[in-house]
């Protein structure tokens, strides 16, 4: 590591076989369209992903628990699964000591959604939403 001459200088620091990095991106050398244009698309797909969600949940429940039947679930893969995501992909990374096996754990829990949602999710097209089932 090379000693920090001013504020506004960066550590370099040398891995083997990895080459120079900084721990700090420099902004003169940030490509700030393409970062907006990538966090645009992201955004519109989470957006893709969020109204259909809204629209099946409210009509997988009747209206009398409607609202616990899709708080509790939401808030149990949000808060839980996808609040600890960050915490727990580091820790598998640094346990492995690969930088990208972190990145099973939210593969293998899409997996986990796609194989539930495909054996357990009813179809909702033609449900009545103001029966009292």
């Amino acid at each position: 590591q090379e000693e920090v001459g001013s504020a506004t200088e960066m550590s370099v620091y040398n891995i083997d076989k990895g080459g120079a990095f900084t721990m700090v991106a420099d902004p003169a050398r940030v490509n700030w369209t393409v970062i907006i244009a990538v966090l645009t698309v992201l955004v519109i797909y989470v957006t893709m992903v969020y109204g259909p969600i809204a629209a099946l949940l409210v009509e997988l429940f009747p209206t009398r628990i409607r609202y616990t039947g899709m708080s509790l679930p939401y808030h149990i893969g949000n808060g839980w699964f996808g609040g600890l995501l960050p915490a727990t992909a580091f820790a598998m990374s640094a346990a492995k000591g690969d930088i990208y096996y972190g990145l099973w754990y939210p593969i293998v829990f899409a997996g986990i959604t796609l194989v539930i949602g495909l054996l357990f999710l009813p179809e909702t097209k033609d449900r009545d939403i103001h029966t009292m089932e």
